[in-house]
């Protein structure tokens, strides 16, 4: 399946981890940003192809809310990367290693997904288990939210998330529930061994066969009035404190 991507550096990443995943990229002629200009050279090296367009979409007008390098006319076409087993997501873990894997039950919002890829390339997560059903698909907003975190990150698909969660303990991972008020807070948790953290969805969180499953479960202490967090922001919360030195 291709998508086509609108934020260059979702085609950069793709460039350099997939370069024959590439299969054109289009730069508009009305100024455009310099990733978008390296984009086009990325492609010319590669044998892409690379088309000037004079139009600017949406008749002319730019919308409200238009963020720049990711409309305007310049836009890539480019393979979806494919999923991978569970078995092989999670074949490197190490129990002297006290890497990171997560897990989403369920998590709809495709800004959510993409930011959740942004934030696991950041931290160097090792892969991401997902839902078939009753799940964000990995679309093109998906890719462009993670400016080139899919690349950097594998991931996994699974009709059932609790074999899913099964299969990571059998491979020697512990796995982590996250919830707004059960379970230690997640300056508690040990990081002498590999975690795969698991985080719900938007509005009713883990569901109950997926939090039995978990070896512990954890959560964010909140410092202040506000006491819940986007799913997105919950994940880099939690992965950043699971990865502290």
């Amino acid at each position: 399946m291709s998508l086509t991507l609108k934020n260059p550096h979702s085609v950069l990443a793709a460039f350099e981890a997939r370069p024959g995943a590439v299969v054109s990229v289009t730069v508009t002629s009305l100024k455009p940003t310099a990733a978008w200009g390296e984009a086009a050279d990325a492609a010319r090296s590669h044998g892409v192809p690379v088309k000037i367009s004079t139009e600017r979409p949406h008749g002319g007008r730019k919308p409200v809310g238009e963020k720049q390098g990711r409309t305007g006319g310049s836009e890539a076409v480019v393979r979806e990367r494919p999923s991978v087993s569970p078995q092989e997501l999670f074949n490197d873990v190490d129990q002297n290693r006290p890497d990171v894997w997560l897990a989403l039950d369920q998590v709809q919002d495709p800004h959510n997904l993409g930011a959740v890829f942004r934030t696991a390339a950041f931290f160097g997560v090792k892969g991401i288990l997902l839902t078939r059903d009753r799940s964000a698909p990995m679309s093109s907003v998906v890719y462009d939210t993670a400016t080139g975190g899919v690349e950097h990150v594998g991931h996994a698909l699974v009709a059932n998330l609790r074999s899913g969660l099964e299969t990571a303990k059998k491979a020697g991972l512990w796995v982590l529930g996250s919830s707004e008020h059960d379970g230690q807070d997640v300056f508690e948790i040990p990081r002498d061994r590999p975690w795969l953290l698991v985080l719900g969805n938007e509005m009713s969180g883990m569901r109950r066969l997926t939090g039995e499953t978990c070896d512990m479960t954890c959560r964010l202490t909140p410092r202040g009035g506000v006491t819940s967090l986007n799913v997105s922001v919950a994940a880099g919360a939690l992965v950043a404190a699971l990865c502290r030195e």
